[in-house]
């Protein structure tokens, strides 16, 4: 009994002093995202442009999109269906089960740091041979006895084991093993709130697409109303010999391309709507949006700074903090080349006899710990190690072009919002030139100085203008979206769960299998 404490004291020093091991492998430092520091504002931003008033921005510059971004465009119908994205989207629950499944990799990396106990209790029963009995010597000064063991004999053995095991994190592997499936699980997380926003940015681009076909049908409607006046009046007027059948076979094209026309509208919304339908895992037979034209103008939207750009994004987020798992996994290959601590142990009952096994005297113990060392690994390590650190500077490469892809979205972006709405302000006169265009041919028509092709002319390039400023309306909102979008939508890093919480044990609704 003595010499087993003496061994558990030795084998709890031990333990100890493991506990304070030190951690090998690189210390992460996050390394510079762009070579220069991002300027004071965005190249594109309207502020730049002096007398640019089409669009503004929000101010103050520094202010940012908090929570449910696409309140920004005040429009309630696309709010209930945003509502619907974070509840019913099929994708997002992807993604938020990724997440989970990284959680739970955290879990059983921290498993190590725990010894494993294990039990493993049998009986074994064995009968010799008949043929073949032993006989056992035995002397004692001159005298010597001799044992016939007998033959045909049938033996018993009850064993109670328990046994345990605990690897010592000297070197830090274990340690790092964690912070790489922490780190692993925060890059996770920071996916899933990029699948989080891209689908919400979705259902508001494919919403105002929609309404854009919308207007577009609704201006269709109205052309082929005009055109079908204007066929009864050339009707009229050949019917009293004053007008020509030609004119009236012209007015009748015009009218049946304007209905053709209007009917093919009906395509693109009606997949605008199913794509929708998707988006809010509703099942798009049973799905249906009404028809309203889009009245929707871009909003002042608050661009903040550009160094801010870094903190707001998720695909960055994910980004650096891939390059922190890539680092731990550095120090998790270095601690191959340190010997392994193992504290091994067991304990248990032991008895031929079923009824002596709770004895006190067939108790059974063992205890000692285990070091090893590889001596030689034809270069193995050090091999994993080099592929480690080219698989982080792999990343840094990835991040710091994450890091320039989202500001060169955010200039394209700005600049689509500007330019279009100029574009807008432009059109805007030319239709107003193509109304009087219009007018003016009427009137000659009317009075016999040109003939109705004339006045076809002028309908069809007002028509061509009102359908591209429908257009240029619904782009302009699209891109008021994947503006939004570049900037991050409503996130900022301090969003991000941090190792302590992304190793938190989930809830029992959380880990619940879903029917």
């Amino acid at each position: 009994m003595k010499l087993f404490r003496s061994h558990v004291v030795i084998a709890s020093a031990v333990a100890v002093s493991c506990l304070a091991g030190c951690r090998v492998g690189p210390t992460y430092q996050r390394p510079p995202a762009v070579a220069q520091a991002p300027p004071v504002s965005y190249k594109e931003s309207p502020q730049n442009f002096p007398g640019s008033d089409a669009w503004k921005v929000a101010e103050p510059q520094d202010a940012m999109l908090r929570g449910k971004w696409w309140e920004i465009f005040n429009d309630p119908e696309l709010s209930g269906l945003e509502d619907k994205v974070e509840i019913d989207n099929q994708n997002i629950k992807i993604a938020f089960e990724n997440f989970m499944a990284a959680r739970a990799v955290v879990a059983q990396a921290r498993s190590q740091l725990f010894p494993t106990v294990g039990f493993n209790p049998s009986f074994q029963e064995s009968r010799s041979s008949a043929n073949n009995a032993t006989s056992a010597s035995r002397s004692s000064g001159t005298t010597t006895t001799t044992t016939v063991v007998p033959a045909n004999r049938t033996n018993g053995q009850y064993s109670l084991p328990f046994d345990i095991s605990w690897e010592a994190d000297l070197w830090g592997r274990i340690r790092n093993s964690i912070h790489e499936q922490q780190y692993a699980a925060q890059v996770s997380a920071a996916d899933l709130e990029n699948v989080r926003l891209i689908q919400q940015a979705n259902l508001a681009a494919f919403f105002f697409q929609l309404r854009g076909q919308d207007a577009l049908l609704g201006l269709l409607n109205e052309t082929i109303s005009e055109y079908q006046k204007a066929l009864e009046y050339t009707r009229a007027q050949y019917e009293t010999g004053v007008g020509t059948q030609i004119s009236v076979v012209e007015a009748q094209t015009s009218l049946q391309n304007a209905q053709a026309a209007a009917t093919n509208v009906g395509v693109a919304r009606s997949q605008y709507e199913h794509a929708i339908a998707v988006l809010i895992g509703a099942n798009p037979s049973t799905f249906s949006i009404p028809v309203r034209a889009l009245d929707h103008v871009p909003p002042a939207i608050p661009l903040g700074v550009p160094s801010q750009l870094l903190e707001r994004r998720p695909d960055i987020a994910a980004a650096e903090r891939t390059m922190a798992q890539a680092n731990a996994a550095i120090g998790v290959a270095d601690a191959a080349f340190y010997p392994t601590l193992t504290l091994g142990g067991t304990a248990g009952l032991s008895s031929s006899s079923f009824k002596h096994l709770f004895d006190w005297s067939s108790r059974v113990w063992s205890v000692g710990p285990s070091v090893s060392e590889t001596i030689y690994d034809g270069g193995l390590r050090r091999a994993t190690v080099r592929q480690f650190t080219a698989i982080y500077n792999g990343d840094v490469a990835n991040y710091r072009q994450t890091v320039l892809t989202a500001f060169q979205q955010v200039e394209d972006y700005l600049a689509a919002v500007r330019i279009l709405s100029q574009q807008i302000q432009q059109q805007e006169q030319a239709i107003a030139s193509a109304r009087q265009f219009v007018d003016l041919e009427l009137a000659r028509y009317q009075t016999g100085i040109d003939p109705y092709v004339d006045v076809i002319t002028a309908q069809n390039t007002l028509l061509s203008g009102q359908q591209t400023i429908t257009n240029l309306r619904t782009q302009v909102m699209t891109a008021s979206v994947q503006l939004i979008v570049a900037l991050g939508g409503g996130w900022d890093s301090t969003q991000l769960p941090s190792p302590a919480q992304v190793s938190q044990k989930p809830t029992a609704a959380q880990t619940a299998i879903q029917r």
